[in-house]
């Protein structure tokens, strides 16, 4: 089974005050120096990071936070909207790539190629699943494609903590697969 490869999980991160990023962070953290799923929506509008597609629904900014959200806090510190920053340049340049008419949306087969591009090898009965359940009239928007792929990551995270050997198989407790799941 092919697993996408991630970066480094975020430790410190000496100098964020001169991070670019971090003005755009600051400008929307309390003081508790934590961005919560409307706070990290009007963040990344903020920063321009959409580009010229429409902002994150707060869906899919849920989905940003519960994917790095390692504390289960429900928010998301610096270092986490970092990392998030740069997993979302990565999939936006992948999108745009498969996205040459511009239109904003992607149709089945690009998305097909897409998610292998980033190393995913799914079933047509799986991507079919993905497609039915995101598209409309067959073309998957930017939005719901960030949300597909977050979807995809923290799935594929949770399953390779379980497939210690991996074989490609792993085992749930119907409580964790519920957690799990219910986190998406």
């Amino acid at each position: 089974m092919a697993y996408p490869g991630y970066g480094a999980a975020p430790g410190g991160y000496p100098g964020a005050q001169q991070d670019p990023l971090y003005g755009y962070f600051s400008g929307v953290a309390g003081q508790d120096g934590q961005i919560s799923a409307d706070e990290l929506q009007r963040c990344l509008t903020q920063s321009g990071i959409a580009g010229s597609y429409k902002p994150f629904s707060m869906d899919t900014c849920r989905l940003m936070i519960s994917m790095l959200d390692r504390d289960m806090s429900g928010t998301m510190g610096f270092n986490e909207f970092k990392e998030l920053c740069q997993i979302l340049n990565g999939w936006k340049s992948t999108f745009a790539s498969y996205d040459r008419d511009r239109s904003g949306t992607v149709e089945g087969p690009e998305l097909q190629h897409a998610i292998t591009s980033m190393g995913y090898n799914l079933s047509p009965q799986a991507m079919n699943v993905i497609m039915k359940r995101n598209s409309t009239n067959g073309r998957i928007a930017f939005d719901d494609f960030m949300s597909v792929c977050i979807r995809l990551r923290a799935l594929t995270d949770q399953f390779r903590r379980r497939d210690t050997s991996q074989s490609g198989q792993a085992m749930f407790q119907y409580d964790d697969f519920i957690q799990v799941t219910m986190s998406l």
